[in-house]
């Protein structure tokens, strides 16, 4: 066995020598249009092939025609990235959120890597709002240029931001007819869609507006200090707190937080900036013994702006809010009982986890055999979310308000959706970016364009909430809605948190 593992290890050494250079080659040469129009159809026909829903949101008419006229439009030779740039828009239409290709990018080898390392990001240092066609800058971080919280970016390297808006947002959507997700997700990947198209480049000029005054700055990523370098080394340190809260190096924030609002601890919060799973159990059953042992009365969980992911966590956190038995999902569909084989089982291994998955396979196969079923002409799949599920002994049983936004999303809506229906819950704030009756996601099969080579993960499992479906085709929408305006953020105002607080004093003083 050692010997073959230093076999496997040897031929990744090689190849990964080899497979930067490839790649950027293969990035940057054209593709035929017979070779991208074979591209597009293969693209289609695995989406067909997996997709447990393909039609929920558009007609079989609507996007056939939509794929044949894409087809039609190919008739020059273009880069996989330009042929991204077609051929996402026509996914987008599908309006699965979790549905969509993976950009193709630029890889870096090992010294180029370390280059970067060595220097401040450029564009990440600012954290952004987008509305319409304006996109602000809302927090300067490094104070860059002395750059002011609320500066419009009018212009990046002479070209208008509205054009690169307009271009980007045809690229994401949400689940169903949302109207809230689209901006929330682009101020996060704005600059992955512009550094995939534009490279990472060291400066970039841009023009700016603040208070009606025009100012042209030129930006640059700096090297790092040794201050910098310090902090990065401490900020990696993995310590318990930082477990047991997802402790998140790259902005150097927690995924999870507790504390008390009130001086008498009757109104708790818990915010999750995302369901990570990771050290997850700890963190609740710590927080809800605290929250017992206060007696607190009112309880706000904060999932804005939380994109989603462990089923596993959000079906724990609801046992601590549940008086009684529950199950969280409903049953998964997939399309076939092969589906679940289909999930890429040795991608992105490296040598030692190659030898090693491949010794558990047998077992891998059998235990994705077992959980697919056929019932009614219909395949499932089981997952521990869609089994009833007991309620803690610490389980909360006051008043609990939730804090939504578009920018919660996927995990974040099924439980908004499910809380919602079970009457356990006032929802807070905007319209959820995930629908209300469930998605496309549980586990992913990677696909690769044979041509473009560019990347396709394909949801195979239909999750949705165990509730009454309101069949909308939007997110969830909150019991009360309260938005917020970008002057809000800038005075550091919670809108949403403020309704809550003032709701809260309301019923204690007996209004």
């Amino acid at each position: 066995m050692k010997h073959f593992s230093l076999i496997i290890l040897f031929i990744f050494l090689i190849t990964s020598c080899s497979s930067v250079k490839k790649h950027n080659e293969q990035r940057s040469s054209c593709i035929s249009p017979e070779e991208l129009r074979k591209d597009v159809d293969y693209a289609y026909d695995k989406i067909k092939e997996m997709h447990p829903k393909l039609y929920w949101y558009i007609s079989k008419n609507q996007l056939d025609h939509k794929f044949d006229s894409l087809k039609q439009t190919i008739t020059q030779p273009l880069t996989p990235l330009e042929f991204y740039f077609k051929l996402q828009p026509v996914i987008a239409s599908i309006k699965e959120g979790h549905l969509s290709l993976r950009i193709p990018i630029k890889k870096f080898t090992k010294k180029e890597i370390k280059s970067l390392d060595n220097k401040k990001g450029m564009f990440s240092r600012f954290e952004y709002y987008v509305t319409g066609e304006h996109l602000y800058i809302i927090e300067n971080k490094d104070s860059i240029e002395h750059i002011k919280s609320g500066t419009e970016i009018l212009k990046i390297n002479d070209v208008p931001v509205p054009l690169y808006l307009k271009k980007y947002k045809n690229l994401i959507s949400s689940d169903g007819y949302n109207t809230t997700f689209q901006p929330y997700f682009l101020k996060d990947i704005f600059f992955n869609f512009y550094s995939a198209e534009f490279g990472f480049r060291d400066s970039a000029k841009i023009e700016t507006v603040y208070h009606d005054q025009i100012k042209t700055y030129t930006i640059k990523r700096a090297e790092k200090s040794k201050f910098d370098f310090e902090k990065d080394k401490e900020q990696k340190k993995r310590t318990l707190e930082k477990k047991v809260n997802d402790y998140v190096a790259f902005n150097n924030s927690y995924n999870r937080t507790f504390k008390f609002l009130s001086s008498d601890s009757s109104v708790a919060y818990i915010k999750v900036k995302s369901f990570s799973r990771s050290y997850s159990e700890k963190f609740y059953k710590e927080t809800f013994a605290k929250i017992k042992n206060a007696k607190v009365k009112y309880l706000v969980i904060d999932i804005r702006n939380n994109y989603g992911g462990s089923l596993d966590e959000i079906n724990n956190l609801y046992s601590y809010l549940a008086p009684a038995p529950f199950t969280l999902i409903k049953r998964s569909q997939v399309t076939s009982k092969s589906s679940p084989l289909k999930t890429n089982y040795f991608r992105k291994s490296n040598a030692l986890e190659y030898t090693f998955k491949s010794i558990l396979y047998p077992a891998y196969i059998v235990s994705q055999t077992m959980n697919t079923y056929k019932k009614d002409s219909i395949v499932y799949y089981k997952m521990k979310a869609d089994r009833e599920t007991k309620p803690q002994n610490d389980a909360f049983h006051g008043k609990v308000f939730v804090l939504i936004n578009g920018g919660s999303f996927s995990a974040s809506s099924i439980l908004s959706a499910k809380l919602k229906n079970d009457k356990l819950a006032t929802l807070v704030g905007e319209e959820t970016g995930g629908a209300n009756d469930g998605t496309i996601a549980g586990f992913y099969s990677y696909q690769k364009l044979p041509y473009s080579k560019i990347s396709l993960p394909i949801g195979l499992a239909l999750v949705q909430p165990n509730i009454d479906f309101t069949n909308t085709e939007r997110g969830v929408l909150p019991d009360f809605t309260v938005t917020e305006s970008i002057q809000d953020i800038l005075d550091k105002k919670d809108r949403q948190m403020e309704w809550v607080m003032k709701e809260i004093g309301n019923e204690k003083n007996g209004k």
